[in-house]
């Protein structure tokens, strides 16, 4: 097997794994909708010295935003019919006709102003507005869990760019998948990290316990499987 342990809760099959290992296995897949490390050291204890409203949460000093993942990239372009990537400002992609702009609307600090997605999509550039600064956020949507940490909301927009089924090689804490959920939409997410892999999981289950917020779907009776390598 090409992953540590594999789990499948509702329309949503999760790895545990590298997705350099595991998505050559998957075939073509319909969408990739990701947000992969930039390679600009986010993960190197830099949110604790973010001019916010409020602390900023230390999430620890760790590597794994050290450099851009040019080859997964490069992979994701390979087997996606549609892709959206945030941060493809980074990498090494081809001309495009459409960007997606997220404006964060988060006031004077040293975050920038938008973040910019990358896609393959035969449509013009689009642009939303979501704020997403300290405790100042659209919705009072909630965050800590990463920190790199998408709105939903930001991930609803871009999924809804896109048809079938969703694939995040890098799902982080789950928000591509919580956004399919809501969305009724199939989702494939690998994770790295077994850490995030756990907080992914929690927070697809708990989409899942949520129906009033499903467009498709009904809630599935048994949502949960698990295998382990």
């Amino acid at each position: 097997m090409t992953y540590k342990r594999k789990e499948v809760i509702g329309d949503c099959t999760l790895y545990l794994g590298d997705c350099m290992d595991i998505l050559p296995t998957l075939g073509k897949v319909d969408a990739v909708v990701t947000d992969p490390p930039y390679g600009i050291g986010e993960a190197a204890g830099k949110n604790g010295s973010r001019s916010n409203l409020a602390i900023a949460k230390d999430y620890g000093n760790h590597r794994w935003d050290d450099k851009p993942a040019e080859d997964a990239i490069a992979l994701c372009v390979d087997v996606a019919k549609q892709c959206v990537v945030f941060g493809g400002n980074y990498y090494s992609l081809p001309p495009t006709s459409c960007w997606l702009v997220w404006d964060k609307e988060n006031g004077a600090n040293d975050f920038a102003d938008c973040e910019l997605a990358w896609t393959n999509l035969p449509i013009a550039v689009r642009r939303i507005r979501y704020m997403w600064n300290g405790m100042l956020r659209a919705n009072g949507e909630k965050r800590g869990d990463h920190p790199t940490q998408k709105p939903i909301g930001v991930m609803r927009w871009c999924v809804d760019f896109t048809t079938g089924t969703v694939c995040d090689p890098f799902m982080g804490s789950g928000t591509t998948g919580v956004a399919c959920v809501q969305l009724g939409r199939k989702f494939i997410g690998i994770e790295i990290s077994e850490e995030y892999f756990e907080i992914a999981c929690s927070r697809i289950r708990q989409a899942y316990n949520q129906p009033d917020l499903f467009r498709n779907q009904d809630k599935p009776d048994d949502p949960t499987q698990v295998s382990w390598l």
